[in-house]
């Protein structure tokens, strides 16, 4: 039997954005605006529960076109530096899920901020599904609109 590497079973997401961390960190860490992001463009978070700190729990679901909500997923925040980093767990809510840990760092350089998503599959065959589903696509649609989230944010707090 082989043994799956760490290193094997991740996959990597950096973007950078015109904003301070403060105000990307903010944007993982309340559900009035998760719900703005969260998730491929076309896919509306219609259920968003967030106990934002170590130990806590997060619960969202999504809806597409067909307006059925899909499966719940969620998980646990792990860990938590203010404006830095947040790791959590997540797996759908069905029996025998696979979990992935997900670490999201926020590296702020004079108001522009390098975010780093990196999520570490169960095993290798999770990440080959989940990447053949269009996980890589989809999370980037979403970072795609947490631009959008970030830009509002940032307008509202300008004289």
């Amino acid at each position: 039997m082989s043994v799956e590497s760490i290193a094997d079973r991740t996959f990597v997401i950096t973007r950078q954005y015109d904003a301070p961390a403060r105000l990307l960190f903010e944007a993982w860490s309340r559900p009035e605006h998760l719900m703005k992001w969260f998730g491929p463009k076309g896919w509306l978070v219609t259920m968003c529960e967030v106990d934002f700190r170590k130990g806590g729990r997060f619960r969202m679901a999504m809806t597409g076109s067909s307006g059925i909500q899909n499966t719940p997923f969620g998980g646990q925040y792990l860990e938590i530096q203010p404006n830095r980093k947040i790791v959590y767990d997540n797996a759908f809510e069905e029996p025998g899920s696979p979990k992935m840990i997900v670490t999201v760092t926020f590296e702020d350089a004079g108001g522009r901020t390098t975010l780093t998503i990196s999520t570490l599959f169960e095993s290798l065959a999770m990440k080959t599904e989940y990447l053949g589903l269009g996980f890589e696509r989809g999370f980037g649609s979403g970072l795609d609109q947490l631009a959008d989230v970030a830009g509002e944010l940032r307008r509202k707090e300008q004289p």
